[in-house]
């Protein structure tokens, strides 16, 4: 028995972490200007970011067709899989998932689909997580299990830089949606079992990586790290070192830096900074 593991571009996963796996990965469609792009391969997260405040309607995200995901299923089994772990995207935040379900009626029960109930590398670290103990000669319920266990102690925070992306991708969060129109606030948030909600608010940058520095202490032993940015990496560097000199913190040996993917970035805007860590 071999298993398979695919899940979706908003894992925000390195390449070599992907690559190391051999995990199938299955890229959101990004909508720029009426014009449809793969997630991670059609344009680069800098250019995007870059782009954004200049773009003349906000873009969008759509789920990838149905032969995309099959097409992932498919090749896992050319390598010899004979069972696949899909885990994607929260679905209440997005319908990826969905596409992920139907073609994996077409494997039977071969394939497995998990709802990880987070985004970036709150959903990424589960997917390691799997892959780690699929690579270990794990089965699907092994596999499943790590998964779930990485979901439980893990925390993913960020503060965005306007509530100006997340009002005009009309995705506001209900949590969020309560700060009404204070658009030059930057609110702090968590992301939680697949639910937004708003824990703070700052007006500067200064604050804002207090805030997420003031997260991170506050969660103790930590065995996996990733700052999360969205454009804005000398802040995210500058939070490592802070990080890095401030003692009596047990930090784990890698540390990513990760510039969030645009397939997220769309509906949250350029220069957040945020964090999902999971604890010992």
């Amino acid at each position: 028995m071999k298993l398979g593991i695919l899940t979706d571009s908003t894992c925000d996963l390195p390449g070599h972490l992907l690559a190391s796996y051999d995990i199938q990965v299955v890229p959101a469609i990004l909508v720029i200007d009426g014009q449809s792009h793969q997630d991670g391969l059609d344009i680069s997260r800098e250019e995007f970011y870059t782009r954004l405040p200049a773009m003349r309607s906000a873009p969008t995200t759509a789920m990838p067709s149905l032969g995309d995901f099959s097409a992932a299923m498919q090749r896992l089994f050319d390598r010899g899989c004979t069972d696949i772990l899909a885990l994607h995207a929260a679905e209440a935040l997005t319908g990826i998932i969905n596409g992920s379900r139907l073609a994996a009626a077409d494997f039977g029960e071969q394939v497995a689909v998990y709802d990880s109930g987070s985004l970036s590398l709150g959903l990424g670290f589960q997917v390691l997580a799997a892959a780690e103990a699929a690579a270990d000669g794990a089965g699907m319920d092994e596999a499943l299990a790590a998964a779930r266990e990485v979901r439980a102690r893990t925390t993913i925070r960020a503060v965005l830089d306007t509530l100006e992306y997340v009002r005009r991708s009309g995705r506001v969060p209900g949590a969020v949606a309560s700060l009404g129109s204070l658009l030059r606030i930057k609110p702090f948030i968590e992301l939680e079992e697949g639910q937004v909600r708003a824990i703070g608010v700052v007006r500067t940058a200064r604050q804002a990586t207090e805030k997420v520095f003031g997260g991170l202490r506050g969660l103790g032993e930590l065995k996996q790290l990733a700052i999360l940015h969205t454009n804005a990496e000398a802040r995210a560097r500058g939070l490592l070192d802070r990080l890095m000199g401030a003692g009596r913190m047990s930090l784990p040996r890698e540390i990513l830096i990760v510039n969030v993917t645009p397939a997220i970035g769309a509906h949250v805007g350029p220069n957040g900074l945020g964090f999902a860590a999971v604890t010992k």
